[in-house]
C-alpha cells in the first residue's frame, strides 16, 4: 500500500497521526576545552602555582548536595570551597569568587576535569579575568585529578560517612569543621608528617 492510499484511508476514517513538536537542541555549543597542562605532574615548589578543583556529591538523607573545592598542590591545602543544592555553573563561579581573595600569581595553573561547568564560556572568561591558566584532564581519566579526588575520599570516610548529616546546614558545618582539621591538624606523610598549614609555614620560613 502506497502513501497516497494510506493518506486517503486515514482521511476517510478520521485518523490523524500524533506529531511530536520538535525542540531546538542546544547541546554543548560554545564549550571551551583547555590542554592538559598539568599532565599528572603534582610536584610544586611554591604555593598557588598549581591549583586543582572538582565537584563531589554529599548525601543528605535521600537527596544530594554538591561540594566544589580547590586544592593547592604545593601543600594539599584546601584554599576555597562552596556547597550548593545545585550542581550548576554558579557553584563553580561562586567557588572561584571565594578564591579571588587569595594571593594568586598571574598564570597560576588551574586544573579541572571536563565537566560542563568547566568547559563553559563563562568559566573560561572568569579564569581569564582572574589571570588563571586553565587546564583540563583527559576525558574519563580520574587519575589526572587524583589529588582533589583523594581529599574528597578522606572527607567522606573520616567525617560524612560516620556522622551522616541530616540537613544542609549540618552538612555545611561538618564540611567546614573537617576542612579546618584537614588544613591545620591532619598530618601528611608526603610532607614529613606536617599538616598542610604547617608545611606551608615551614616552606615560607
Amino acid at each position: 500500500m502506497n502513501h497516497k492510499r494510506t493518506r486517503r484511508l486515514m482521511r476517510d476514517l478520521g485518523i490523524r497521526s500524533v506529531i511530536r513538536k520538535k525542540r531546538p537542541f542546544y547541546g554543548r555549543r560554545g564549550s571551551v576545552l583547555f590542554k592538559n597542562v598539568l599532565k599528572q605532574n603534582f610536584y610544586v615548589e611554591k604555593i598557588y602555582q598549581k591549583l586543582v578543583t572538582a565537584i563531589t556529591y554529599v548525601r543528605i538523607n535521600d537527596r544530594f548536595v554538591y561540594l566544589s573545592a580547590v586544592l593547592d598542590l604545593h601543600n594539599n591545602e584546601i584554599v576555597a570551597w562552596q556547597l550548593s543544592e545545585r550542581n550548576d555553573l554558579n557553584l563553580v563561579l561562586d567557588t572561584l569568587a571565594n578564591l579571588a581573595s587569595q594571593p594568586l600569581y598571574k598564570g597560576t595553573l588551574f586544573h579541572s576535569d571536563q565537566g560542563f561547568q568547566y568547559t563553559s564560556n563563562a568559566y573560561a572568561k572568569r579564569l581569564k579575568r582572574m589571570r588563571l591558566n586553565g587546564s583540563h584532564s583527559r576525558r574519563g581519566n580520574c587519575y589526572d585529578n587524583a589529588c582533589i579526588e583523594s581529599f574528597f575520599s578522606h572527607l567522606k570516610t573520616e567525617k560524612l560517612y560516620l556522622e551522616h548529616p541530616k540537613t544542609y546546614e549540618q552538612a555545611e558545618r561538618m564540611i567546614k569543621k573537617y576542612i579546618n582539621f584537614y588544613n591545620t591538624e591532619r598530618l601528611q606523610e608526603k610532607h614529613s608528617d606536617l599538616s598542610p598549614t604547617e608545611y606551608r609555614e615551614k616552606a615560607a620560613a
